[in-house]
């Protein structure tokens, strides 16, 4: 009998690999900012990547939701590019592998998903999963950004010095990668930058590079930030100049930053992101 796990995959390359880290950056499910794209983007950047795995998407994905890019030629059809996702290898001299899922959310077969991620993860004798993310927070974009965290285990999260909460919400398809690597034994954990809630439709380099920092903090992977340094700095600085044109977007700043600073501090009640960021969100859209 045919395992039908085994058809949503192909194995491209099967090298050896000494406890690789599978960092998990598909797009899809709450992504401001594009944070993970980019810090998907800058990774890449780091070294030159193999392919090691091939997924089905023919199974995986809606085509009529990521279609085809087609290339028309004189009229004459040239060729069509179809959405993937992948599992890349890159190396660098003098760091632990890396293992890169990469692609669109799949539409469906979410579980017959995640499982063949975790076996090709113990294939390739993966020793941590990393999944990136961000999502829209009551933050401000003049505080450095907050990264959160979701981890297998109670004791992974001693560990760490990220943010965490007690929460009920719709997951995507990387907790449930996350899941099934943690029943199969194998440590996973999710970081997520905290992306101010008026710049959640817009790029914000600052939540990238926290996020790509603390995956280096995490992992011990070093990974160049490139432009990312002054990228940040010119982004709050432009935000700077469009929020002191107008006094009331000042007031809604500073209550953002007092709730940032008195994070612990129950005396401070702060408004929905929703009520309290929306004025900002269409000031910065209309400029």
């Amino acid at each position: 009998m045919t395992n039908p796990e085994s058809e949503l995959f192909e194995m491209v390359a099967n090298p050896d690999l000494e406890s690789p880290v599978l960092v998990l950056a598909l797009e899809g499910w709450v992504e401001a900012a594009g944070a993970t794209r980019a810090a998907y983007q800058q990774i890449k950047r780091s070294s030159e990547m193999k392919l090691i795995t091939r997924f089905n998407t023919d199974r995986l994905l809606d085509h009529r939701a990521r279609r085809p890019t087609m290339k028309l030629v004189d009229g004459v059809i040239q060729r069509l590019d179809w959405p993937s996702i992948e599992i890349n290898l890159l190396e660098q001299e003098g760091q632990r592998p890396l293992l890169l899922l990469h692609g669109p959310e799949p539409d469906h077969e979410w579980k017959s998903f995640a499982q063949s991620v975790v076996k090709v993860a113990i294939e390739l004798n993966v020793g941590l999963v990393v999944g990136l993310g961000s999502y829209p927070a009551a933050v401000p974009h003049t505080r450095p950004t907050r990264i959160a965290c979701t981890a297998s285990t109670p004791e992974l999260v001693t560990k760490l010095e990220f943010v965490t909460a007690t929460l009920e919400i719709p997951a995507g398809i990387q907790a449930s990668i996350e899941v099934a690597a943690a029943a199969a034994g194998i440590p996973s954990l999710g970081i997520w930058a905290q992306v101010p809630h008026y710049l959640s439709a817009t790029g914000f380099p600052p939540a990238t590079m926290a996020l790509l920092e603390g995956f280096t903090e995490l992992t011990g992977i070093a990974i160049e930030l490139g432009s990312l340094v002054e990228k940040s700095l010119a982004t709050r600085s432009r935000l700077d100049d469009l929020i002191v044109q107008n006094p009331e977007h000042v007031t809604m700043l500073e209550k953002l930053e007092e709730a940032y600073d008195n994070l612990h501090d129950s005396r401070i009640q702060l408004p929905s992101g929703e009520d309290l960021a929306a004025e900002l969100e269409r000031f910065l859209r209309d400029q």
